[in-house]
């Protein structure tokens, strides 16, 4: 497995740690009756029930080691003691579009915690990578599947 280090937020942690403690409870008796239900039918060699289920258990136990490594290098991230001065992770950045004039606000999460939706990019997609180290006021040209784009970081806070 990798060792990686992945940083969150206290929500986001929590989150992963939860859904951990799902699959290795409520995930793997889900299998574990499946695959007595399968047994029970007989000729476990001619069982397609049977395979599948074993199947489901192999992908199950492998997220499970997956999510136990990322919880094992995982590093929580103390929101209180974010420099403001400039743009990093759980950075809330508000940008202005330099063509158009849209301004929009995102917070800089880990790759993990993404989510559009929720105003969250990941430090490691085009526009977070551009954005990070930049202070108020500076412009940053960002290639993005669109082509390259002019944000100007208007707000930085916390």
């Amino acid at each position: 497995m990798s060792k990686k280090i992945s940083y969150y937020t206290k929500e986001g942690l929590d989150k992963l740690r939860n859904e951990l403690s799902e699959l290795k409870s409520k995930g793997r008796a889900d299998i574990a009756r499946q695959i007595a239900e399968a047994r029970d039918k007989g000729d476990l060699s001619e069982n397609a029930e049977y395979d599948a289920a074993k199947d489901a258990q192999g992908h199950l136990e492998a997220k499970i080691a997956q999510m136990e490594d990322l919880v094992g290098n995982a590093r929580l991230l103390d929101e209180n003691n974010i420099d403001t001065s400039k743009v990093s992770i759980l950075s809330k950045v508000t940008i202005k579009n330099r063509k158009n004039g849209a301004t929009v606000t995102y917070t800089l999460v880990s790759e993990e915690e993404a989510d559009l939706k929720a105003g969250k990019i990941s430090t490691m997609s085009p526009i977070g990578k551009g954005l990070l180290g930049k202070k108020k006021g500076e412009t940053a040209k960002i290639k993005t599947p669109a082509g390259e784009i002019e944000f100007e970081v208007t707000d930085i806070s916390a």
